[in-house]
């Protein structure tokens, strides 16, 4: 496995001194690819709102305040930055539900086994992909999550990443999870007039045996998001038994 170069460039996303500078000097607040509205059906569908969720790479990005205001109720964000941990600390010091924690997702042992129900990721991976040391970072980052994610859990990584790229990483047997994919397009995205399209984004997509998108596969948006629904299964889990709500649309 090598180091993803699709959407890199020169800066070392996966160095901390690199987002300490870049927080000093934006400020203000951003989310990566996708806001909340948009990723409601799929975290509402696979997390419920009395689970203990794990945020990471969290940034300066509002996800989680609009978490909250949906119902969330236990939410920990963990960032590399100290700058950006520093500034969303003192935002919402007033918002119980939500806490910050400077760490490194490669080395998240401040958490013990098993603590949470939900993690979400949206674009942290992608970060370590295109640092150096790429396929250890990874490796290292997923086997954290693996491991404080509970039986039944569900970890969400929203990605630039297509499955030829990402199905190494997510599909190893040590993490024993069942994964489901959707692809949503990027924000403002307008299929072209007169499309005839009955596509749905809230559907799952069908993959290969060996987990890929079929060799017919189209993606109506070429800079699509791809949203890997990860669950953790054990001898002790059983996912029928997990909740899980009708995934619609009614706040796109």
């Amino acid at each position: 496995m090598y180091r993803d170069v699709s959407a890199c460039n020169t800066y070392n996303y996966g160095d901390a001194l690199y987002w300490d500078a870049r927080y000093l000097q934006e400020g203000g607040s951003f989310d990566w690819y996708q806001r909340y509205a948009a990723l409601r059906p799929f975290v509402r569908k696979y997390i419920p709102t009395c689970s203990r969720i794990l945020v990471v790479g969290c940034g300066n990005a509002v996800m989680s305040e609009d978490m909250v205001k949906d119902g969330y109720e236990d939410i920990t964000n963990i960032d590399i930055s100290s700058v950006a941990i520093d500034m969303m600390r003192k935002k919402y010091e007033h918002i119980p539900q939500l806490k910050y924690i400077q760490m490194d997702v490669r080395d998240m042992s401040f958490f013990p086994d098993e603590s949470f129900d939900g993690i979400i990721d949206k674009g942290t991976l992608d970060s370590l992909m295109c640092g150096t040391d790429a396929p250890i970072s990874a490796a290292q980052m997923l086997g954290e999550v693996s491991r404080l994610l509970k039986p039944g859990g569900t970890y969400m990584l929203i990605t630039y990443g297509d499955p030829t790229v990402r199905t190494p990483y997510l599909g190893r047997p040590a993490y024993s999870w069942k994964i489901e994919l959707y692809i949503i397009p990027r924000p403002g995205f307008q299929r072209p007039a007169g499309s005839t399209s009955s596509k749905t984004y809230l559907d799952p997509v069908p993959t290969t045996e060996n987990a890929l998108l079929p060799a017919d596969f189209v993606l109506e948006d070429p800079d699509s998001h791809f949203i890997y629904v990860c669950r953790k299964m054990d001898e002790t889990a059983d996912l029928r038994n997990v909740p899980s709500y009708k995934l619609t649309a009614d706040v796109l």
